[in-house]
């Protein structure tokens, strides 16, 4: 991701297969496999912890990642070369968060960029519907009744989106 400065920075996001939940992402300027693997850390630290980790053949994943992996008892799964539908969860994801956000904004910063991304994801994960989840967030949503009052706007990840919730007047 360029930034206003021309600063290219990179973005690692871990998700979920089953219910495409965005369970971690973080932000670099200079991705190590030093890096990945404190990010694997802190993505498994707060969750439960995942069987599997289908992941891409780049050559940033090292043997500390792997090792890391195997610690947290998470067997690796590494696609086949240039199979990028192999990942087509996170292939979408990636392609979700550019078209639905980071198209809009300017990016000033590493930080910025996180603030960013911690808005998107919120609204990922809580507020935006997925076909395949027969129109449900990743985290279940709770239907409203039109008994429950008349339906209010509420501004997502800075006013580029809107979650619309029925409350009593």
């Amino acid at each position: 991701m360029p930034t206003a400065t021309f600063r290219v920075l990179f973005v690692l996001v871990m998700l979920t297969h089953s219910r495409r939940r965005l369970m971690h992402l973080n932000v670099t300027e200079h991705p190590t496999a030093e890096w990945k693997a404190r990010q694997l850390l802190e993505a498994c630290a707060l969750e439960e912890a995942s069987r599997y980790l289908i992941r891409d053949r780049d050559q940033i994943y090292g043997e500390r990642f792997s090792r890391q992996a195997r610690t947290l008892g998470i067997q690796e799964v590494v696609i086949a070369p240039r199979s990028p539908w192999q990942t087509a969860y996170a292939e979408r994801v990636v392609g979700s968060i550019r078209r639905e956000c980071l198209d809009h904004v300017v990016v000033i910063g590493e930080r910025h960029l996180r603030e960013i991304l911690a808005k998107y994801v919120d609204y990922y994960n809580r507020t935006r519907t997925h076909l395949s989840l027969t129109k449900d967030a990743p985290e279940h949503r709770t239907v409203h009744r039109p008994s429950e009052g008349r339906v209010v706007e509420i501004p997502r990840v800075g006013g580029l989106h809107h979650e619309y919730l029925r409350r009593v007047a």
